[in-house]
């Protein structure tokens, strides 16, 4: 039996002294604890390499159940960390050899991170989605130009001509008022960050998602953003805003890979 384990590396908090909730289970139902080192706190988990090993990890990837549970039992465990004020959180699959390569490299990024933690400082992240109908964009049809003089097929493609402009006049109204929405928040938040729209398939939504972007707002300012938010929808009413969060500030903590272990046996990485 392989009884070899990993380092699953969940988030880096700011001082030494983190704890985590008591029975907080991470991607696989292990326990998860805090290792600490250069005046910081790491929340990790040990994964078993028979599980979580390079070849088994890839694997796993490829297998959507397995997949979306693991990813939202990471971030169940940031959430969590979270709770206890502001974290680094690490992208999924982020694992080290051992609880001593997760310290050194809490002294050897010691400076990435207290930038990050400096910047999250008394700020949460919130996400901003807009929706729109196409419908309620596209121009009245100005009905047929010929005179009645063309053929049915011609009238036809004349039609369907006219169709596809009127959407795509629809698509540069409905962006150009999505934009509008984007800077009036972005004057209230100190960093913005832009997503594609996601999948309306996967996302369950109808019409265009015009807005997937995230905001990273001083919390005092927190109740004047939701309200920009509300306004704004009033403003554009053709245009369904959606506010969620905060959220541990996934979209403002990227960490260079330099330092990282790279290669050593027992560290994998996925997007």
């Amino acid at each position: 039996m392989n009884d070899a384990v990993a380092t699953w590396l969940y988030a880096v908090a700011p001082t030494a002294g983190t704890s985590v909730p008591a029975g907080l289970k991470g991607v696989a139902g292990e326990p998860v604890r805090v290792v600490e080192g250069a005046g910081l706190s790491a929340v990790v988990g040990s994964v078993p390499l028979s599980d979580f090993g390079e070849e088994e990890l890839r694997a796993h990837l490829e297998d959507l159940p397995w997949l979306e549970a693991a990813v939202r039992a990471h971030h169940w465990v940031i959430d969590n960390a979270a709770r206890g004020g502001c974290v680094v959180p690490l992208r999924f699959a982020t694992m080290y050899r051992d609880d001593a390569r997760i310290r050194s490299l809490l002294d050897e990024r010691r400076a990435d991170f207290d930038s990050v933690l400096d910047l999250l400082a008394g700020r949460t992240e919130w996400g901003v989605k807009a929706y729109v109908d196409p419908q309620a964009f596209v121009p009245d049809s100005p009905g047929d130009r010929t005179g009645g003089r063309s053929s049915p097929g011609t009238a036809y493609l004349l039609r369907r001509k006219e169709q596809q402009r009127g959407r795509e006049s629809a698509h540069v109204r409905a962006t150009e008022c999505a934009e509008a929405i984007h800077a009036a928040l972005a004057e209230l938040a100190v960093r913005t960050a832009e997503h594609p729209p996601q999948d309306a398939r996967l996302a369950e939504y109808e019409g265009w998602m015009v807005l997937n972007n995230s905001y990273l707002v001083p919390d005092p300012r927190v109740e004047e953003f939701a309200a920009a938010v509300a306004s704004l929808e009033q403003r554009f009413p053709e245009i369904r805003l959606e506010l969620s969060g905060p959220w541990p500030a996934y979209s403002f903590t990227a960490i260079s890979d330099s330092g990282h272990d790279s290669g050593q046996e027992g560290e994998s990485r996925a997007q």
